[in-house]
């Protein structure tokens, strides 16, 4: 299927992708992006600048919701209506920079004085094929006034829970119709009231634990599958636990990727895990009194750090788009719309490691969490340099089967409570083994 897939696409992109023919002298191309309205509306205003700042090109927007985004791309390669440049989601880079969809822009930044960070740049056997657009970690949002109501105190910017102390804290926010936290007698666990914790169990992000917990889902060179270690599955299961055993989160079987709704969003839940990104695109439509912290650790101090690749896709138009997608990825050309809004974080390292550079977005007043920036230079400044780690996808081959298919429909039971993580995971793993195999 794999095989077939390839081929399709290859002689899918051997015609050629018309350009819309508008009649004003430019050529016309198309970016694909998927987001929701806030991410919409920061695209269309980095557009609007990209397309008032020269005559010979007009950008067009083309929105796709995230969870059909590849398959989306994939059948528009069937149909021969490709878009000339847009992003791919993390899962599939890999996979289609092999299979002939994308140019090579891997020299985009040659010479450049910003380079990329080294976490969020793709790799196929080591050799870099792409760059996200910017930086994204995983940290720990909390509800200040439910803490405050339960005279708890906030989480620490520097020195995260412990996984103990993170279930302790919890509970201690949990409580049923009548008062009860769990542990206690009388408590209800039918009859929740307000949770205290949500860990997003959204595929991808679950591979943190598994790190944090001494393991790995797959090894560094992407090679093999390590998901069956016992820390890696004793991770998925700890987690499974806190709504069916410890009773501090609320139940997520077919996990989608809203953590934040899911979770401190709905105005029922305490603590939640979840992306950087949600600090731009849904608290500052939650109302909510928010805080920020460092992700709760097993055994080591980790985040991951993701985003998407905004690529160039092999057509007509491919040098126009490159062109187009050498001024996106550039932190300057998305400051106002993508960065001091908090969608995007830089994804150069200047920005990290130096007064002017981090001074010029956390030290913004526009940023959001520029509140309280002893905190965000903690948590999204120190945690990136010191903890964060490349999702696997970085460096894996086939992520889009493994993660988004395979695991994503297995662990559903492992959500429910129908079978343990041991089980599903044993199970999988000679399927798991096969996917990442290059054919």
């Amino acid at each position: 299927m794999k095989k077939l897939l390839a081929i399709v696409l290859c002689l899918a992109l051997m015609l050629p992708v018309l350009a819309l023919a508008e009649g004003d002298g430019r050529v016309h191309i198309t970016y694909s992006f998927w987001g929701n309205q806030t991410e919409a509306e920061a695209v269309q205003k980095s557009l609007d600048e990209y397309n008032q700042s020269q005559d010979k090109v007009f950008v067009e927007p083309m929105q796709i919701p995230n969870e059909e985004y590849t398959q989306t791309l994939v059948n528009y390669a069937i149909a021969n209506k490709l878009p000339d440049c847009g992003m791919v989601n993390e899962n599939a880079v890999l996979y289609f920079s092999r299979n002939g969809v994308m140019a090579d822009v891997s020299d985009m930044f040659a010479g450049e004085e910003l380079q990329p960070m080294d976490c969020i740049t793709f790799k196929d056997a080591g050799v870099p094929v792409g760059y996200s657009s910017s930086n994204e970690i995983l940290i720990l949002y909390y509800n200040k006034d439910m803490f405050d109501a339960a005279n708890e105190p906030y989480p620490s910017a520097d020195t995260p829970y412990t996984w103990d102390e993170f279930v302790a804290v919890a509970k201690r926010l949990t409580f049923d119709e009548n008062g009860k936290h769990p542990g206690e007698e009388g408590f209800d666990p039918e009859k929740i009231v307000q949770y205290g914790a949500f860990v997003n169990n959204w595929t991808w992000q679950m591979e943190v634990w598994a790190l944090s917990n001494g393991g790995a889902w797959f090894s560094e060179d992407g090679n093999e599958v390590l998901i069956n270690s016992p820390e890696a599955i004793e991770s998925i299961q700890k987690v499974a636990d806190l709504a069916l055993v410890e009773h501090v989160a609320p139940l997520n079987v077919i996990p989608e990727d809203n953590g934040v709704g899911v979770g401190i969003g709905s105005k029922t839940v305490a603590m939640t895990t979840d992306g950087t990104w949600r600090l731009g695109t849904d608290f500052p439509n939650l109302g909510i009194n928010y805080g920020i912290a460092p992700l709760p650790m097993m055994k080591e101090e980790v985040t991951i750090c993701t985003s998407g690749l905004t690529g160039v896709f092999k057509g007509q138009h491919q040098q126009e788009a490159y062109d187009f997608v050498k001024w996106y990825t550039r932190e300057e050309s998305n400051w106002d719309a993508l960065v001091l809004t908090g969608i995007w974080l830089p994804k150069s390292e200047y920005f990290y490691k130096t007064e002017e550079g981090i001074n010029a977005w956390l030290g913004n007043e526009q940023y959001p969490y520029n509140k309280d920036m002893e905190t965000g230079r903690k948590v999204l400044v120190d945690y990136t340099m010191n903890y964060a780690k490349p999702t696997c996808w970085y460096y894996t081959p086939n992520t889009q089967i493994t993660t988004n298919d395979i695991l994503f429909t297995a662990l559903q039971s492992v959500w429910s409570g129908e079978r343990t993580a041991e089980d599903v995971i044993n199970e999988i793993y000679p399927e798991l083994c096969e996917a990442i195999v290059v054919d």
